[in-house]
Formats: C-alpha cells, sequence, structure tokens
C-alpha cells in the first residue's frame, strides 16, 4: 500500500472513531466533608466551667438557618460530656416522639427544635472516651481514642456530611490535623468570663476564608469560614 494510500486510511479511520460515542469518565467520588458547629460567647467559650448552655442567646430565626441543613449530615462526633448532655436533652424516651426544648433556653419549644432532636436521634454518633461505658443510645458508636486516619477514613466513606457540635476536645484534635473543613461560630452578645474555650491553645495555626457573616436582630453573628485553599 503506498504511502498517500495509508494516510488516507488513517483519517478514514480517526473520521469514524470521533463519531463514535465516547464512554463516560468516571466522576471522582466526593470527599465527605466536615462541619463544626459552635455556639460561643463573646469571649470564646462554648460552656459555662461547668459545662451548662444556659447562656446562649435564644434565637428562633437562627434555629429556622440551622434546621435548614439539617438533611446535610448523617453523623455526628462528639466528646463524651457533650455526648452525655445531648443524650439527657435529645434522647426521647422508648415510643416517644423526639423532643421540641431547647437545651439552650429550657421551657421553650419550637418545631425547629423537633426537627433537630429527630436528626441528632437518628445520626451515627461517634463519642470520643475512655471512661464510658458501652452507650445505649441508638447508632451510637464508641471511639476509645482519637486516631486521625479513621477520621480520614470516615471522610473518605460513603454519607453525607458530618457536623461537630460542642466538644471542645474533639473540635481541638479535629483542627491540630487539619481534619474540619468549615468552622460555624455563633458568637453570642454576651461575656461569660470563665469556661470551656473552644478551641484549647494546643491547636494547629491555619488561615481561615470567611464564606459568609450573618446578623441576627436578637445580636446573634453567624460566621461561617472554610480553611484557606479548600472549596467552597
Amino acid at each position: 500500500m503506498s504511502g498517500a494510500r495509508r494516510l488516507e486510511r488513517r483519517c478514514l479511520d480517526r473520521r469514524a472513531s470521533e463519531g463514535r460515542p465516547r464512554a463516560p469518565r468516571r466522576a471522582r467520588s466526593a470527599m465527605r466533608r466536615i462541619v463544626m458547629f459552635e455556639r460561643v460567647s463573646s469571649d470564646g467559650f462554648f460552656a459555662r466551667p461547668d459545662g451548662s448552655l444556659d447562656w446562649a442567646v435564644p434565637d428562633p430565626e437562627l434555629d429556622r438557618d440551622a434546621a435548614s441543613t439539617i438533611p446535610r449530615f448523617d453523623t455526628i462526633l462528639l466528646g463524651r460530656r457533650t455526648f452525655e448532655m445531648f443524650e439527657v436533652a435529645w434522647r426521647p424516651a422508648e415510643g416517644a416522639a423526639p423532643t421540641d426544648e431547647d437545651p439552650h433556653a429550657p421551657g421553650r419549644r419550637s418545631d425547629e427544635m423537633r426537627a433537630m432532636g429527630r436528626m441528632i436521634d437518628e445520626a451515627t454518633k461517634w463519642v470520643f472516651s475512655r471512661t464510658l461505658a458501652t452507650p445505649t443510645w441508638r447508632n451510637s458508636k464508641l471511639v476509645r481514642a482519637f486516631e486521625p486516619r479513621e477520621i480520614e477514613a470516615l471522610k473518605r466513606s460513603p454519607g453525607k456530611d458530618v457536623i461537630v457540635f460542642g466538644s471542645g476536645s474533639i473540635v481541638s484534635a479535629l483542627t491540630a490535623h487539619g481534619l474540619i473543613d468549615e468552622y460555624q461560630l455563633v458568637v453570642c452578645p454576651l461575656l461569660l468570663g470563665r469556661g470551656r474555650p473552644w478551641l484549647d491553645g494546643g491547636s494547629l495555626s491555619s488561615e481561615l476564608a470567611l464564606q459568609e457573616a450573618k446578623a441576627y436582630r436578637s445580636g446573634n453573628v453567624m460566621l461561617r469560614y472554610t480553611r484557606r485553599g479548600d472549596p467552597r
């Protein structure tokens, strides 16, 4: 076959291949994101020295915004103290509906709190503790030691995003290893003077990018940050 004929044949083969449907590329599996949600005083505490949360400023508008994000999450990370407080506040009695009472304001009830209670009750709950007995609250997993590789495996596993409530020691450990993707801080308009800081001094220094700042009529301010350089 002459060189001209070989060139013509290659051109015909190329045109034929261009007309064939191409196999779709395999989409990269998205990593699950870890989101920290914390109500903090203006001087940086997430709880009183005794762990109580009764200081937070009630805010129905903020509750509605928070409830709207519930479908994003199916897993919660908690330290022992926060887990025990959540169990008292949110675990429904056998056969009962989830509570609608606000743990930050005893006696105040709302549909948003009921939705939050249902999500917390149904979600997979990782509780980090060396001393806690085996938890009996459904969908609870006891983790004896914080292992960054376990958290990385969780982020790679199928499922929705992961949320962290309270749990200053866990937030600090996750931050130290660069495992939190988004920080949501609700800064309340008050000073506690003393309490439990939401982040201890041993955490990794890192730059954050402000994604949203929303002020509420109550005086609460929602600040939403991602790690600088990470996608929103």
